[in-house]
């Protein structure tokens, strides 16, 4: 989730990368990335058009739509800031992934009338994927919600949520959270120790390839405090159980 961490250099970005090159050294090891600042901020054409030469051609970016539309207006007269959202995140053409609609513990149950309007007007041309935080939302009502529409749920570590990993979609999206109270994640280093539960989340990746065309999976830096790492022991276990 991420690149732009200054924490990584040395441990992960060779020592002098200057922050310009982080993104292009970033693509030499994985080829998709969760955008984070998309939820403050939507990029402007410049920035996008500049992480479009940095990748290479079968690189992809997934993006958080912005908290105006989920956490301020949560889904209500927000034509305009979609709009222009889709507009400008779409300039990075065949590199655009998954976009992901994270909502927040207050969006419940009751909102689920509000989500299933929402999505029907999403263009079709797009790949989503829903992030609920509330647990009384997790049921068949959702499920069957975002299988009408091919959206992934999101498959979330979140300490504070039941796991599920429910298959809503022809992709699935993953998101390796952690417990932001334990985890500093701006050390450079492993500080929670993941080898086993990595191991097994490839096994569960392996059985979801058979259920869907496509798996991204983004790592948070609360998750072990060191994502490349977890990333680069993923792809390794994939490897020896395929």
């Amino acid at each position: 989730m991420g690149w732009s961490y200054n924490f990584w250099v040395g441990n992960f970005y060779p020592e002098g990368t200057k922050p310009n090159d982080y993104l292009t050294e970033y693509s030499k090891h994985f080829d998709t990335v969760e955008i984070d600042n998309t939820f403050y901020r939507i990029p402007n054409e410049t920035s996008l058009a500049k992480w479009n030469t940095q990748t290479p051609s079968n690189f992809l970016f997934s993006a958080k739509f912005p908290q105006v539309v989920t956490h301020k207006k949560i889904l209500q007269n927000c034509e305009n800031e979609v709009q222009f959202f889709l507009e400008r995140i779409s300039k990075l053409q065949s590199k655009l992934g998954p976009l992901l609609l994270q909502f927040p513990p207050t969006f419940g149950p009751e909102k689920l009338a509000r989500l299933t309007d929402f999505l029907s007007t999403l263009p079709k041309s797009h790949m989503y994927a829903v992030e609920v935080r509330n647990k009384n939302l997790l049921n068949e009502r959702l499920y069957s919600v975002l299988r009408d529409n091919n959206i992934a749920l999101t498959i979330s570590t979140n300490p504070s949520l039941p796991q599920t990993e429910q298959v809503t979609s022809n992709f699935a999206y993953i998101r390796w959270e952690g417990d932001r109270k334990k985890v500093n994640g701006t050390l450079g280093k492993v500080e929670v120790e993941r080898i086993d539960a990595i191991k097994g989340w490839a096994n569960s990746i392996i059985k979801l390839r058979d259920r869907t065309t496509q798996v991204f999976g983004y790592f948070s830096k609360y998750y072990s405090g060191h994502p490349p790492t977890d990333a680069k022991m993923l792809l390794e276990s994939l490897k020896k159980a395929s």
